[in-house]
C-alpha cells in the first residue's frame, strides 16, 4: 500500500517499523518549529501594532483638542473685528501670497565686483 501511494501520489506513508518513521517525526517536529515561530512573530507584531495605534490614537486626541482651540479663538477674533478689518485681513492675505510668489520668480542681480586694488610700490 505505501508503494501505491508512493508511486501514486508522490509521497510516502511511514508505517510502523518502517525506516522513514524517524523522518517523519522530525518533519513534524519541524513544522511545530516553524508554526511557533510565526506565532512569535505575529504575536511582536500585533503587539508593535498596537502600540502605534495607542500612539496615534494619543496624537489625534492632541490635533483635535488643538483644532478645536484654533477655532474658538478664530471665532473670538472674528467676533471682535469689523466687517472693514476683515476685508483688510483678506487683502493683505491675497497680497503678501501673491509677493511671496513673486519674490521667488524674481532673482535678484549679482553685486557688481570691484577688481583688486594695486599696492602702491614706488621703484627706487
Amino acid at each position: 500500500m505505501n508503494s501505491l501511494a508512493s508511486s501514486v501520489f508522490g509521497i510516502s506513508i511511514p508505517v510502523d517499523g518502517d525506516e522513514d518513521s524517524g523522518s517523519g517525526a522530525s518533519v513534524v517536529a519541524i513544522d511545530n518549529k516553524i508554526e511557533q515561530a510565526m506565532d512569535l512573530v505575529k504575536s511582536h507584531l500585533m503587539y508593535a501594532v498596537r502600540e502605534e495605534v495607542e500612539v496615534l490614537k494619543e496624537q489625534i486626541k492632541e490635533l483635535v483638542e488643538r483644532n478645536s482651540l484654533l477655532e474658538r479663538e478664530n471665532a473670538l477674533l472674528k467676533s471682535l473685528s469689523n466687517n472693514e478689518q476683515l476685508s483688510q485681513l483678506s487683502t493683505q492675505q491675497a497680497n503678501s501670497s501673491s509677493t511671496s510668489q513673486a519674490q521667488t520668480v524674481i532673482a535678484q542681480p549679482p553685486q557688481p565686483t570691484q577688481p583688486p586694488q594695486q599696492p602702491n610700490v614706488s621703484s627706487a
